[in-house]
């Protein structure tokens, strides 16, 4: 699906259906570097089960036109600008990584407009490491293989897709290297550059899940910790023996909690 936002094109994966605004929207956010496959599943699965889905392509991402944006706050205006172009009748955010940063700063935009709010691999800061940050600022390739060896869990390196056939360690990589020049260092410092998790924390109204691997090496539990105790209405789920690539690595789990916790928001 297209969508016409200031004459730019947005791109977002609906999981086959048609969007409809009457319908409750769950709008997912990708992290650095990815596109709208990442979520491809879930995509999939919640629009064949009661919700509009658009899974967005970030400016500069995918199939989306225009620069990557430069910070955390504009990709959380952004963000408002498409959904006014849709008016939802009810809005659910979730985000994986730096989407979860997005989807929190624009929760805390417009509490009174946020349904509920979903954060996978979340933390208090998303600290990225200097040498991933400086790969990444130079297009080196090496980049690629830090966030999947680092972002992964140790068992996820031999394999154990939830889909036949399909190698997660690889896929992601293909996914990094498909993006456009400058798009995951932008990205990364984005990320390095947001302090203001706490702030927005406390400005949220809505439920909100956080949803946590306990082998996360890019935002380790504890790095939740500060953030959850600022949400005024948290509900966290941890998965074993996974990393923070979380959405990949346990799609089935990831499922099942999302709707649980969406038909008790309901």
């Amino acid at each position: 699906m297209n969508i016409d936002v200031n004459g730019s094109r947005v791109f977002a994966h609906t999981g086959g259906r048609n969007f409809d605004p009457s319908i409750p929207a769950l709008i997912l956010i990708h992290g650095a570097g990815n596109d709208h496959t990442f979520w491809g599943m879930q995509t999939r699965y919640f629009a064949h089960h009661g919700y509009s889905v658009l899974a967005l392509d970030l400016p500069g991402h995918g199939r989306s036109d225009g620069e990557p944006l430069s910070s955390i706050t504009d990709m959380a205006s952004w963000l408002w600008k498409v959904i006014e172009c849709l008016r939802p009748s009810q809005i659910n955010l979730a985000g994986h990584s730096m989407g979860s940063l997005i989807a929190l700063e624009a929760a805390a935009m417009h509490p009174d407009k946020t349904k509920s709010l979903i954060l996978a691999g979340a933390a208090e800061r998303v600290a990225v490491h200097k040498d991933l940050l400086e790969a990444s600022l130079k297009n080196d390739p090496s980049s690629y293989d830090m966030i999947t060896d680092w972002g992964f869990s140790k068992w996820s390196h031999l394999g154990g897709h939830q889909v036949p056939g399909l190698w997660m360690q690889g896929g992601s990589k293909a996914l990094l290297a498909s993006g456009s020049t400058g798009v995951l260092g932008c990205d990364l410092v984005a990320c390095n550059e947001y302090t203001q998790a706490i702030e927005a924390a406390k400005k949220i109204i809505c439920p909100s899940l956080i949803i946590i691997g306990s082998k996360d090496r890019m935002t380790p539990p504890a790095m939740a910790e500060n953030l959850i105790k600022n949400l005024v209405n948290v509900e966290i789920q941890s998965i074993e023996s996974t990393g923070h690539m979380i959405i990949v690595e346990r799609i089935n789990e990831a499922i099942d909690i999302i709707a649980d916790f969406l038909k008790q928001v309901a």
